[in-house]
């Protein structure tokens, strides 16, 4: 797999057009390391001269600001801003809405300003652009597929319809939640909740969403966020559906269909 690094690329003499924002549950998480690859089969096959950091990256510092830790956050933050300028980064993509959002909104106060997209933004400009082509494809053809949307994405950003018009490439039915869109449910991962232990009460929040979920009768449920990904996948393990309902990447739906 053609994954080059900044450092690589910069030695040799060439800049990227864009830089691949792996993240750390892309890098590490056994799950999210597949999305991570499913995104990079798409950037391959639509020849788009990307880069990522490698050993250079560091966590955002996203967890920590949303446990209360505003000094870890700008040691952290400053840090990769500093080796993303050192680098004349200008644009960058991310699998992850909660880096989506970091980057995006919070790093440009401490001299971080970059063009920061979600994948599904990026794989829509490709389709639409001519680039990755899904016509003919029948992988997901006539499939119910739900779309979680992820907090950091959604009701923070306002990036709603990116996935949803990505879903319907596929040929696929969507069918909303109860609770879609501005009005969706929290996964119960954000605001740092995915590194701690929940607070006390009648049901787990991500039980409650993978009802919402169950409810719509898909085949599928779609996410854009690793976090989503992992509470959506317990939750249907804890229902005993793992034989029925898969939950799958918007960027795995996609390289799956494209046949990559």
């Amino acid at each position: 797999m053609h994954v080059p690094t900044m450092a690589n690329l910069m030695a040799e003499g060439k800049s990227p057009d864009i830089l691949f924002w792996v993240g750390c549950s892309g890098s590490f998480d056994d799950r999210a390391k597949k999305i991570t690859k499913a995104l990079v089969k798409i950037l391959n096959h639509c020849k788009v001269n990307f880069a990522v950091l490698g050993s250079e990256e560091s966590c955002t510092g996203d967890p920590a600001k949303r446990a209360g830790n505003e000094f870890t956050f700008q040691v952290q933050a400053h840090m990769n801003i500093q080796v993303l300028n050192s680098y004349q980064v200008k644009k960058i993509v991310t699998a992850c809405p909660h880096c989506f959002n970091t980057l995006k909104n919070e790093y440009p106060e401490l001299g971080g300003n970059y063009i920061v997209v979600h994948h599904t933004q990026l794989i829509q400009d490709l389709i639409l652009s001519g680039r990755l082509a899904l016509e003919g494809n029948e992988t997901f053809k006539g499939k119910k597929i739900t779309f979680h949307d992820p907090c950091y994405l959604g009701r923070a950003n306002d990036v709603y319809e990116a996935p949803r018009s990505l879903i319907e490439k596929l040929d696929a039915e969507l069918v909303e939640m109860k609770r879609c869109k501005a009005n969706g449910l929290c996964c119960g991962a954000g605001g740092a909740q995915m590194f701690k232990e929940a607070e006390k009460g009648k049901k787990e929040i991500n039980l409650e969403r993978t009802d919402d979920a169950l409810e719509t009768k898909a085949s599928i449920i779609a996410t854009g966020c690793p976090f989503c990904n992992t509470m959506m996948t317990d939750g249907i393990k804890h229902a005993e559906k793992e034989s029925e309902i898969k939950v799958w990447d918007i960027a795995e739906l996609i390289a799956n269909a494209a046949d990559l």
